[in-house]
């Protein structure tokens, strides 16, 4: 079983990665901010259906075609743990070595799609300000820059672990016998 979840859930960790670190590296900002966003929560998607294949496995080949709610749902999160451990350690690398510029990049796009969209000089000083108040906490704290980083990912395995558990349980049937 140990196998089963460390596998899955490394390369959870490393599919989920991929898009954030490719699109700064070759998209840059020629992608809005909510395309960005969409194709990385739909990698993460995609990486964390990593815990059905691990679920399914454990079931199929060493539980006799039998899970509960709870086991795969353990399952599930253990994978989700290691998938958000790579995710963050990963980030966290790439941020302090290669994007340690991430934060001004963003807002820079952030204020430029906000004067395209037509929103006020007062909104987009607003919203500028608060970016800026949150990406001073990012760099400055190293345990807020991982919080965030894990909340970012965390909930997407949390729910997929949820529909797997759901989907793939299955108890055995008790077997009746007629007098």
């Amino acid at each position: 079983m140990k196998k089963i979840i460390w596998t899955c859930g490394v390369f959870a960790g490393l599919i989920s990665v991929t898009w954030g670190v490719a699109s700064e590296a070759l998209v840059g900002d020629s992608l809005s901010l909510n395309t960005k966003l969409f194709l990385g929560y739909a990698t993460m998607i995609l990486a964390f259906s990593l815990i059905f294949v691990g679920v399914k496995n454990y079931r199929d080949t060493y539980n006799n075609g039998q899970i509960t709610f709870g086991k795969a749902l353990g399952i599930g999160l253990l994978i989700t743990l290691i998938a958000s451990t790579v995710y963050v350690v990963i980030w966290l690398v790439d941020f302090n070595y290669f994007a340690s510029d991430y934060g001004e990049k963003y807002q820079a796009q952030a204020v430029a799609e906000m004067k395209a969209s037509g929103r006020s000089a007062a909104e987009i000083k607003k919203q500028t300000a608060e970016t800026a108040e949150m990406m001073g906490t990012y760099k400055s704290s190293f345990p807020f820059r991982v919080m965030f980083t894990y909340l970012e990912i965390a909930p997407v395995g949390i729910i997929m672990s949820l529909i797997a558990a759901l989907v793939l349980k299955n108890k055995s049937k008790t077997a009746t016998v007629n007098l």
